[in-house]
């Protein structure tokens, strides 16, 4: 089965802070450009991707976030989006490398890297990524049971959560984890952040001033209670 992971990409105006923010939460640095500008932040399932916002060739405002995904073979992952009837799925070279898009519902174009083997240029980080978070970004604006149809199509167990469908189309970054939210909130707060529980959720506003809910899991995967 093609390796894909999900990817929320968040153009940031300090890259920095998030960086520094995401891991204060859980989640570990896994590549970075040596140029600066580009950090994966990656948990036990899923990433997140920072991008200078100054440096967005797209010219995305700061604290923007967008959905993209990262995939082991993209002609692969073509040939089954084709086959499932998205048959707009298109892969080009950017500078970076491959890429393939497609447009799986709404209009939404949705983009899958192709993971690079060759990474010069990039600075790779050995710190191994923490099992007990993952990343679950959350739509608002989407059809669900369109939406999972293609998640389905993806495979590997791809999961979101979901706002209201009524609104315009938009990604927060959201995430799981089966640590105790007592500590995370703790750690958090002791970072500097003010941190709002509800139940079983985390509600901390990130550097650039958007809103990231944490979800407390059991063991089992379940949302505590």
């Amino acid at each position: 089965m093609n390796d894909i992971l999900i990817r929320p990409l968040r153009f940031s105006a300090d890259l920095a802070a998030m960086w520094e923010f995401l891991e204060l939460l859980g989640l570990r640095s896994r590549i970075e450009s040596e140029r600066g500008g580009w950090v994966d932040m990656i948990g036990g399932r899923g990433m997140v991707a920072l991008h200078d916002s100054a440096a967005s060739a797209m010219g995305a405002a700061p604290g923007h976030t967008t959905l993209s995904f990262e995939a082991d073979d993209i002609d692969d992952l073509k040939d089954r989006l084709i086959a499932a009837g998205y048959e707009d799925a298109t892969i080009w070279d950017e500078a970076y490398g491959r890429v393939l898009s497609v447009t799986p519902s709404g209009g939404v174009q949705i983009w899958f890297d192709e993971r690079a083997e060759d990474l010069y240029g990039y600075k790779v980080h050995d710190g191994a990524p923490d099992p007990r978070w993952s990343v679950k970004p959350r739509l608002t604006g989407a059809d669900e049971a369109e939406w999972e149809r293609f998640l389905a199509v993806l495979g590997g167990g791809q999961s979101v959560y979901y706002g209201s469908p009524a609104d315009a189309f938009a990604v927060r970054i959201d995430l799981d984890t089966t640590e105790e939210l007592g500590a995370v909130a703790e750690r958090v707060a002791g970072g500097g952040y003010e941190v709002r529980r509800e139940a079983d959720r985390l509600i901390v506003a990130d550097p650039d001033g958007q809103t990231v809910v944490v979800h407390g899991l059991t063991s089992s995967g379940l949302e505590a209670r």
